[in-house]
């Protein structure tokens, strides 16, 4: 059999005497580190739900209110096209993306988690002033901050996580942070369909979007006892203090039990420390795999065509004809769906491996896009106008958009933000992380600008143009992406060594690393 054709590749005959306990102080700090996926997903669910207000739209955005509810000649594919609509939900992303950058310098100096508290802090503040919204410019304000604030969280948290987990668990840890987000996204469309039948007075929306404090609040709070990492510890020179958390994290009994490990991670500190690295260094050849992960991995993530699905559930289920409440209870029903998968791959991911369920999900992806692009096309056609939609009809686009839900949220969803969070060296982890999000932001930003015009102009192909990517994205994982299940961090080195493709850019055991 071909090497690239493997589903695993070895490591090399070294076997890592790494304790790989579960503990209860290690389930503790990731799981209420990973809780810092609950913003990024409450924002994600919210926006489009609120969107599709009609108080929210007549205050803020009134022509799209009179496209959708009044001018019965817009086409219904671009009944909520309009740039100020799509900016209060994008411009959150941009910030983000500049946020990362940042939080980049602050998690490599000052640690994971000052990171992730100035995450919360942040975020806590754009919540409150959207809540307060009276004009446009606060609605944007509002986002931006809240940008920042998920910029800052999803640098630090999917690092922190990978580091503190036992490596034969990392990825079931690791999952936890995109099982927040379908948490946060599913609470977001239930607020989203319960609190407009609660209130009565118009002002729903307001307590939706300042419902975005209570995640933040908890994020803030928590990550205050939370301990940094044993990598963090040493890059800031706290060599005791970073053995004595190793340990309690280890359930070690005595320092021999977590010696190897330890040596490990005070050699790749030293290794980090010879230089002041910087973004060019992500450039040297021996970092070309990573760097090609750390940008098409997110790439690829966002233009699955996950967002479209998510950031705009109710708009796309009233674009084919279900009424306003309608549309945000099949919101609410992808959520739930969303959230149960996400569970599915928390299980999965340290059995199954992360190839398998790349593949798996991007096969399901492709099918169900494809499927949704001639349902939608059959009954719209490029009109975008319908009659008679039975309830039946709309019953099966329904049910493929959840099954295309579910392969994302059990592959790409929670493994797009793993396998770059495991693979960097701790020389570059905190900057090759900080690209992982920017690629993550800039096309997050430019699908969420993008798409309502996108279907305005491209109707149902739409889905076929996602589709097109996620066979990309199948083909370049079966080719390029190695098996990094149970392979602890600091000797994830031998997988590309080993790799057919890439072991001609990493130095072998006896050449130097390049300068």
């Amino acid at each position: 059999m071909a090497p690239f054709l493997s589903a695993a590749v070895s490591y090399g005959d070294h076997k890592p005497n790494y304790s790989s306990n579960i503990t209860w102080h290690a389930v503790f700090t990731c799981v209420v580190a990973a809780m810092g996926g609950l913003i990024f997903g409450y924002d994600i669910g919210i926006s489009g739900g609120v969107t599709t207000m009609v108080p929210f739209l007549t205050k803020f955005f009134p022509s799209v209110y009179h496209k959708e509810a009044l001018d019965t000649s817009t086409n219904q594919y671009c009944k909520f096209n309009d740039h100020m609509l799509t900016l209060f939900t994008s411009s959150l992303y941009l910030a983000a993306l500049f946020a990362s950058l940042a939080a980049s310098w602050v998690t490599r100096k000052l640690g994971r988690k000052i990171s992730m508290l100035l995450g919360g802090l942040i975020f806590l503040a754009g919540g409150a002033i959207n809540a307060a919204a009276q004009a446009v410019w606060m609605l944007i304000l509002g986002r931006i901050l809240l940008g920042i604030g998920v910029g800052f969280s999803i640098q630090s948290v999917p690092l922190y996580v990978s580091e503190m987990a036992p490596y034969k668990s990392r990825g079931l840890f690791t999952n936890v942070f995109q099982l927040a987000i379908t948490i946060g996204i599913f609470f977001a469309n239930l607020v989203n369909y319960v609190t407009p039948k609660l209130m009565t007075n118009g002002e729903a929306w307001r307590v939706c979007l300042g419902l975005a404090c209570v995640p933040a609040a908890f994020i803030f709070i928590s990550a205050l006892f939370l301990p940094n990492t044993p990598n963090s510890m040493l890059e800031k020179g706290q060599d005791k203090e970073a053995k004595e958390i190793l340990k309690r994290i280890r359930g070690a009994k005595n320092d021999d039990e977590i010696e190897y490990e330890y040596q490990d991670l005070v050699a790749a500190c030293k290794e980090a420390k010879k230089e002041e690295h910087s973004y060019k260094d992500l450039l040297k050849r021996q970092y070309r795999p990573h760097l090609v992960m750390a940008i098409l991995i997110p790439f690829f993530q966002q233009l699955t065509g996950i967002n479209v699905v998510m950031f705009y559930a109710p708009v796309l289920f009233q674009s084919i004809g279900l009424g306003s409440n309608a549309s945000l209870l099949s919101a609410l029903v992808t959520g739930g769906v969303n959230l149960v998968a996400t569970s599915i791959a928390i299980y999965g991911t340290d059995k199954w491996g992360r190839r398998f369920l790349f593949l798996e999900g991007g096969i399901q992806m492709l099918i169900f896009q494809v499927l949704l692009a001639v349902l939608i096309g059959v009954k719209f056609g490029t009109a975008g106008q319908v009659t008679d939609l039975p309830t039946w009809y709309v019953f099966i686009v329904v049910i493929c958009i959840c099954i295309f839900v579910a392969g994302f949220a059990w592959s790409w969803g929670p493994l797009g933000w793993l396998v770059p969070s495991e693979i960097f060296p701790l020389e570059i982890r905190s900057t090759g992380q900080s690209v992982v999000v920017a690629v993550n932001m800039i096309f997050t930003f430019l699908v969420a600008q993008l798409f309502l015009a996108m279907l305005c102009t491209m109707k149902f192909g739409l889905f076929i143009f996602f589709a097109v990517f996620v066979l990309l994205m199948t083909v370049f994982i079966y080719f390029f992406l190695p098996e990094t299940k149970n392979i602890p961090i600091e000797e994830m080195s031998q997988v590309w060594k080993n790799h057919w493709y890439w072991r001609r850019f990493m130095p072998q055991d006896d050449e130097p690393l390049s300068v």
